[in-house]
């Protein structure tokens, strides 16, 4: 039985371990505002909770009367964050595994399992970022690794955020592995008389730059864009504020989460929802029109590009819950323990079960997530 055979503290050094790889793997979890967790009741699958986005309030000037003016309506919206992602990762150990356990050792084989589940974790996160409910803010080219010879295509992410009005901290930057080469490589980064410190040189990680501090992530997407060419323009009436462009003439895709822009509108604009085929699309952006169209605007899209990232916390939602904790109990076929990093907050469990003459590991995690605020993102292109 696997709870005779694997004693408690075994698999609380297992799950323990496991966390700590957990925690060196993922980033944007790192990352993302983990303050809504405390609010979601239970610990089960697809429980949930409502996070408030406030609505913008205008200043106005102040007339004494002897009747009170009338309050201004606001109506904030909300964002659901629910537990819907649970993903396990299976695997057998030996006896010669549950040694290196007692040694203080993580098996290979349960460090894939981990890597396994941080993977699912990232990945999950970052299909967010360019889905439809994904980041419109965009710099540099599509296709071009950035920080070639500068950090040019921080600097024009970093006014965007100014002009979105994305709070200054904690901003982060998170680039794939060819982006943070070039950035490694510019004097920016390596010269300490920037920073204050030769912790980058040193060390090979970038640190705090330019306001906001950078990491490196293997999991930053390609954001695969539709075939659209530069023949389409907006048809009809499409008034300021509006979140539906009517289009007409182009030929080939749009698809959810490519950036669309207009000519004559610096603005730059995630497609939320596509309607119907070239040549009469129409499509519903983020953010609402900045500028009337008057149905003769070329419309583009960004080509398929690696999507790095300047983010702010507040950016994204992300909860995660500790599952069930059953431990040993003597006579029965399955154990469980589960670690919580206090740092972190990250929840790992781990189970136990025995087989034909072997036993089953599985380490599982459930969480989830949603974009919380579009404007605190900014795509830097690769």
């Amino acid at each position: 039985m696997a709870g005779a055979m694997v004693t408690t503290n075994v698999l609380q050094t297992v799950v323990a371990m496991g966390l700590n790889a957990l925690r060196e793997r993922i980033v944007l979890a790192r990352i993302a505002n983990r303050d809504y967790e405390n609010e979601i009741t239970g610990a089960k699958r697809f429980s949930s909770v409502n996070v408030s986005v406030p609505a913008a309030i205008t200043a106005r000037n102040v007339a004494p009367d002897v009747v009170p003016p009338a309050v201004t309506t606001v109506t904030p919206t909300s964002v659901a964050i629910t537990l819907d992602q649970w993903k396990e990762a299976p695997f057998a150990m030996d006896d010669k595994g549950l040694t290196q356990v007692e040694r203080g050792i993580l098996p290979m084989q349960a460090s894939e399992a981990i890597k396994s589940v941080a993977n699912a974790i990232d990945q999950h996160l970052w299909g967010l970022t360019h889905g439809a409910n994904g980041f419109y803010g965009f710099a540099g080219s599509s296709g071009v690794t950035p920080f070639a010879t500068d950090l040019s295509e921080y600097l024009d992410a970093r006014q965007q955020a100014e002009a979105q009005l994305m709070d200054t901290e904690p901003r982060y930057v998170i680039l794939d592995t060819l982006a943070e080469a070039n950035a490694l490589g510019t004097n920016a980064v390596q010269n300490a008389a920037w920073r204050g410190s030769p912790d980058a040189f040193k060390t090979g990680k970038i640190g705090t730059v330019l306001g906001a501090d950078w990491a490196m992530s293997q999991n930053v997407p390609l954001h695969t864009a539709g075939t659209w060419t530069n023949a389409g323009t907006t048809t009809g009436a499409n008034a300021a504020g509006q979140g539906v462009v009517n289009l007409t003439g182009g030929t080939g895709s749009i698809l959810v989460g490519d950036i669309v822009t207009f000519a004559g509108d610096t603005q730059t604009y995630v497609a939320t929802a596509v309607t119907g085929t070239a040549p009469t699309t129409a499509i519903t952006v983020a953010p609402n029109l900045v500028t009337a169209k008057s149905s003769t605007e070329l419309v583009t899209i960004k080509a398929t590009h690696r999507a790095n990232l300047l983010i702010h916390r507040d950016a994204i939602g992300f909860a995660m819950a500790p599952l069930v904790d059953s431990t040993r109990v003597e006579g029965v076929s399955v154990a469980q323990a589960v670690a919580i990093d206090e740092e972190s907050g990250l929840s790992l469990r781990v189970e136990v079960t025995r087989q034909h003459r072997q036993y089953q590991w599985a380490f599982d995690a459930l969480w989830g997530a949603s974009i919380i605020r579009r404007e605190y993102g900014i795509r830097i292109a690769g």
